[in-house]
């Protein structure tokens, strides 16, 4: 029999058939009293048909807690027999109930799923064992389980007596399983145990784990009021060092030192750097502030806490808006637009993008730098520029160390900081013209940062912690590509931007220079209007350059005039023509063709490339009184004299016909001279306009003065390939050439000559330098070159 209030309740009154209420937050066991809140009306009225009949239901566990309507599969079979005892119903429409545990049951079969579930169920038999074995449990497991009650606040002592009482082992394992703070799994694992010392068993082993977790958290505790008390020391002592302080006159460091500490706390960083920063902190504060190791710490501390460690800037990930702001920037440049457009697709498309470093190669004025920051516009990045013109210190790249008086991070770091964001764009201005001394040298220090696979753990020298710098966009520019050390060349996509043909210039000038010239000197909209003549003679006859910095510089001028006359009080309009340039800019610098005016001897036109882009040049031979010898002038290099003397050579080896003296290499001098000596030249590509000079002088003929040419020759004749046709192309056209001779090999490098520039010029390819000569000479060269074993 089981105890319920005044009334005694037979196991045997308990039907076979009962309503199954669910119970998703615990266990019910038997003697238990438990309290229940309804909501549900389909349980609601099961429990009014109890209160009809023996008041007796079926409490069965919920396998998922979170399931709100279970059915027969989400109910443990294992439940206890309730007694309900009290009901209370709510003006809200909930149901209040209490109940008490009569016995353990297990459903046999399911009889009816609405509107609440139904079933067969048999009352579990409970033998209690009373041996010496499960008393001496008893007694270890009632003695386990006052320790808990000591040791935490979450029993009331009276507990300890009530389960001191309880005799049976089978009401003291559920009177503890139903008390512990275990799983509910756990709680119906107990229920679902029959034999009693069984029970009491697992009961024991989980109150043993309890009690571990209870003495665990005791040292804790302890530990953390140990921590407390020292912190309080530390705090009192930190007091009296200020109220010292105070008293002797030093400057009060404790607002600034809680100011770097609420950063470190708040500032979002790596655990390595946090760690560093809070025991540089430790380290601050024991210092003396007058101390000279204190400002150093201070300034150190300072750095770390303004790095953008985790702070980015979001992409602009637009592609058409990337387009267009690239095409309002800049004109032309299609294959560099194209390739930050690919960039920004595919960082669309891959969140995580490490992209090649891009170097962007080309003469002065083309908008290398401008395209920079055209690019941090177009991707919604912060935009930072350093020029690496003259560097010769690697501590400029990595830092000095902080031993060193006055120490600072590198200019990388320090460019990091300045935009805010661990994600800019980069620009690493004129690479090319990085050096080296006993100092180090910065292009080897540069391998690490402009390498995608190494700079995710960039270590600045001053910082010595590392720094991702894998998000960072690394432009580089340069002039030539010559002077890159090969390693570092290999770490970057090479993107040539070559000079600009007039057309492009007189758009650049019109869509952009002219407007923002007119702007920046105050001049009123309409108030001056330069013609596209006018624009076409400043770039013919006053810039002459592969860019158009010079043609800005002439626009500005144009503009300062109109704004001085408008402040006269000469209103204009004025309009700028081909016919009253002068007056604004004066005479001009150079004539109106670069080409020679006529034919002449021993004067041939080769092209080169320099790094204000293409040029022509004019190599003049001259022969006088003498035996033989040749001589050059014009500050040529190593190359291009050794490129003469193979030139000279040659033509002394096969020409034996047509030479205005049989004897003309025995009994005169040649002297070979390349005008503007002032310059250094150098490279073997003027080889081939050599040789024609040579060969022109040699035959007393003509050289056409419309025609210019490029190569590298041999001994043998032949014809090599050059590097820059695309810029010494554009030379050529740009003076007034009309046919250009080329080695064969070149051929394909006419795909990057802009089409207008193709059609306005023929192109003649050899593979000897005689038929260059062919070519060049005016009414051709007759038979007067042998080849070896060839009979005259």
């Amino acid at each position: 029999m089981v105890e319920s209030g005044d009334n005694r309740v037979l196991l045997d009154e308990i039907p076979s058939e009962l309503a199954v209420i669910p119970i998703n937050d615990g266990v019910v066991y038997p003697y238990m009293l438990i309290p229940l809140i309804l909501t549900d009306e389909n349980l609601i009225s099961l429990v009014d048909e109890a209160l009809a009949d023996k008041k007796i239901i079926g409490a069965f566990t919920q396998m998922n807690q979170e399931v709100a309507n279970p059915g027969a599969g989400d109910i443990y079979h294992t439940g206890c027999a309730l007694l309900i005892q009290k009901m209370g119903r709510f003006p809200n429409g909930q149901v209040r109930i209490v109940g008490q545990g009569l016995a353990r049951i297990r459903i046999k079969q399911f009889t009816d799923d609405f509107p609440f579930m139904r079933a067969k169920v048999e009352i579990i038999d409970e033998p209690d064992v009373g041996d010496d074995l499960t008393k001496a449990l008893m007694r270890n497991v009632t003695n386990s389980f006052s320790k808990i009650v000591d040791l935490t606040d979450s029993f009331s002592e009276e507990i300890k007596g009530i389960v001191a009482n309880i005799k049976e082992a089978s009401k003291l394992a559920d009177m503890l399983a139903a008390n512990l703070n275990i799983d509910i799994e756990d709680k119906q694992k107990v229920l679902e145990t029959v034999d009693s010392a069984d029970r009491l068993d697992l009961v024991y082993q989980y109150i043993n784990s309890e009690l571990q977790i209870v003495k665990l958290g005791e040292q804790i505790q302890k530990d953390v009021r140990t921590e407390m008390d020292r912190e309080q020391r530390e705090y009192y002592l930190r007091q009296k060092i200020r109220a010292i302080q105070k008293e002797l006159g030093e400057e009060d460091t404790t607002v600034e030192l809680n100011e770097f500490r609420e950063r470190i706390e708040q500032k979002g960083m790596p655990e390595e750097v946090r760690e560093a920063s809070k025991k540089e902190l430790s380290r601050l504060q024991k210092m003396n502030p007058s101390s000279a190791e204190y400002t150093v710490a201070r300034t150190y501390l300072y750095w770390i806490l303004e790095m953008p460690w985790q702070e980015s800037t979001d992409d602009c990930l637009d592609i058409k808006k990337a387009r267009k702001a690239l095409e309002r920037d800049h004109y032309d440049l299609d294959n560099v637009k194209e390739r930050i457009l690919e960039f920004l697709s595919v960082k669309k498309l891959k969140q995580s993008v490490m992209g090649s470093i891009i170097c962007f190669v080309g003469p002065p004025g083309v908008g290398k730098t401008s395209l920079g920051r055209s690019i941090a516009s177009a991707l919604g990045r912060k935009f930072i520029r350093i020029s690496l013109g003259g560097v010769k210190d690697e501590a400029e790249i990595r830092g000095h160390r902080r031993t060193y008086v006055g120490a600072l991070p590198g200019r990388i770091i320090q460019g990091i900081k300045t935009a805010g964001s661990n994600n800019p764009v980069f620009m690493l201005d004129e690479i090319d013209k990085v050096g080296s001394d006993f100092r180090g040298d910065p292009a080897s220090a540069l391998l690490e940062v402009l390498d995608p696979e190494q700079n995710h753990y960039f270590e600045d020298h001053y910082i010595s912690l590392p720094f991702d710098l894998s998000k960072v966009m690394f432009i580089t520019t340069a002039n030539v590509i010559d002077t890159i050390p090969r390693p570092l060349l290999d770490r970057m996509e090479v993107l040539e931007l070559p000079g600009y043909i007039m057309s492009e210039k007189i758009q650049i000038a019109k869509r952009f220079q002219v407007p923002r010239q007119l702007e920046q000197n105050g001049v009123p909209a309409g108030k001056l209007d330069i013609t596209d003549e006018a624009l076409s003679m400043i770039i013919d006859r006053y810039t002459r350059e592969a860019g158009v910095r010079n043609l800005e510089r002439k626009i500005a001028s144009i503009a300062r005039k109109t704004a001085t006359r408008i402040v006269e009080g000469k209103r204009g309009p004025y309009r700028v023509t081909a016919r009253n340039l002068g007056r604004y800019l004066g005479p001009a610098d150079f004539p109106g063709q670069e080409i020679l005016p006529r034919p002449e001897i021993g004067v041939s036109t080769g092209m080169a490339r320099t790094t204000s882009g293409g040029v022509i040049l004019f190599i003049e031979a001259l022969k006088m009184k003498g035996r033989g010898a040749l001589k050059l002038t014009g500050h040529l290099g190593e190359v291009m004299k050794e490129s003469a003397e193979a030139a000279m050579s040659f033509i002394k080896s096969f020409c034996t016909d047509g030479l205005t003296e049989k004897d003309f290499f025995d009994k005169y001098d040649i002297h070979i001279h390349i005008p503007a000596g002032a310059v250094p030249k150098d490279g073997p590509s003027a080889g081939i306009a050599i040789a024609t000079a040579l060969a022109s002088l040699a035959l007393g003929r003509k050289i056409r003065n419309d025609v210019s040419m490029t190569g590298e020759i041999t001994l043998t004749g032949k014809v090599l390939p050059v590097g820059g046709v695309k810029d010494k192309v554009i030379a050529a056209y740009r003076a007034g050439i009309s046919e250009v001779i080329l080695p064969s090999l070149n051929r394909k490098d006419l795909e990057e000559v802009p089409e207008a520039i193709m059609k306005k010029l023929d192109f003649k390819f050899v593979n000897k330098v005689e038929e260059g000569i062919t070519v060049a000479l005016v009414g051709g060269l007759n038979r007067c070159l042998t080849e070896p074993g060839r009979k005259k």
